[in-house]
C-alpha cells in the first residue's frame, strides 16, 4: 500500500516509541494522528514535529480501555482527516514485578494491564475496521519478546503480549482480505515509559543476553511497521527486532 496521503492512527503516540513510529509514518507520507491518554503537551509537540515534515498531524486524547472513547477517537480522527487507513497499536503499560512474588501480582494490577496492552488494541481495531474496509487497511500491533517466552517484566505484561500475539492472528483471518493485520514484537528498548521502572539489573541482562550486546533499536521498530504497512502480501505475522535475544 502506498502512504502517501493516507490517515495513520497511533496509540501510544507520545511515548518514546510511539512518536519514533508517527515520524516514521509520516516520512512515508501518512497524516498522523497521535493518540495519547494523559500527556498532552509531550502529544502536541509530536504533532507538531510530524507537520514539519510536510504532512497533516493532529493530536488526540483517547483512553482505550473505554469503548466509547475509542468509538468517539475514530470519529475525531475521521472528521478531521476524512479516512482512516492505518491503525497502530503501541499504547501499553506494565510494572515490574519479579515472576516469583506473587504477592505483588495483585487483582487490580492484572486488571490494569490486560485491559490497556490486550483489551485496549482490540477495541480500536474493532473501530477502526469499519473505517479501513473501503479503502483496504493495515493494522500493526506492538507486542513484545515477552508474548513469546515466559520472561519480561512481570507475568501480567507477558501474558498481555502474548495474547496481543494470538489476536494479530485472530484479527488477520477476521478482516481479510481487506485489512492486513500483524505484529511486532520488540525486544528490550531503552528510554520508553514501558522500560523505565524495570530492575536496574534486568535492563543489564536484558543488553547483555542480546547477540549484539544492546537494546533493540526504536528507529528499526518503527521501520519495520512503516514496512508492514505497505505490504500487499503478509499478514497474521510477528516480527521480532530484539538485537538477537529470541528466535522463533
Amino acid at each position: 500500500m502506498d502512504l502517501n496521503g493516507k490517515v495513520a492512527i497511533v496509540t501510544g503516540g507520545n511515548g518514546g516509541l510511539g512518536q519514533r513510529i508517527c515520524l516514521a509514518l509520516a516520512r512515508a507520507g501518512c497524516d498522523v494522528a497521535v493518540v495519547y491518554a494523559q500527556s498532552a503537551g509531550p502529544a502536541e509537540r509530536i504533532a507538531e514535529s510530524v507537520r514539519e515534515l510536510g504532512v497533516r498531524a493532529a493530536a488526540f486524547a483517547c483512553d482505550v480501555t473505554h469503548p466509547a472513547q475509542v468509538d468517539a477517537l475514530v470519529g475525531a480522527v475521521r472528521g478531521e482527516f476524512g479516512r482512516v487507513d492505518v491503525l497502530v497499536n503501541d499504547a501499553a503499560f506494565n510494572k515490574w514485578i519479579p515472576f516469583q512474588d506473587l504477592d505483588a501480582l495483585t487483582f487490580d494490577v492484572w486488571q490494569k494491564i490486560l485491559s490497556v496492552n490486550l483489551t485496549g488494541p482490540m477495541l480500536c481495531i474493532k473501530a477502526a475496521a469499519a473505517a479501513m474496509k473501503p479503502y483496504g487497511g493495515r493494522i500493526v500491533n506492538i507486542s513484545s519478546i515477552a508474548g513469546l517466552a515466559p520472561s519480561g517484566s512481570s507475568i501480567p505484561y507477558a501474558v498481555s503480549k502474548a495474547g496481543l500475539i494470538h489476536l494479530t492472528r485472530c484479527m488477520a483471518v477476521a478482516l481479510a482480505p481487506d485489512v492486513l493485520v500483524n505484529c511486532v514484537a520488540p525486544g528490550y528498548l531503552e528510554d520508553t515509559r514501558a522500560t523505565a521502572n524495570l530492575d536496574p539489573a534486568y535492563k543489564e541482562r536484558s543488553r547483555n543476553g542480546a547477540l549484539l550486546k544492546r537494546a533493540a533499536d526504536k528507529d528499526d521498530v518503527a521501520a519495520q511497521v512503516v514496512s508492514l504497512c505497505e505490504t500487499d502480501s503478509i499478514t497474521g505475522q510477528t516480527i521480532v527486532v530484539d538485537a538477537g535475544r529470541f528466535f522463533h
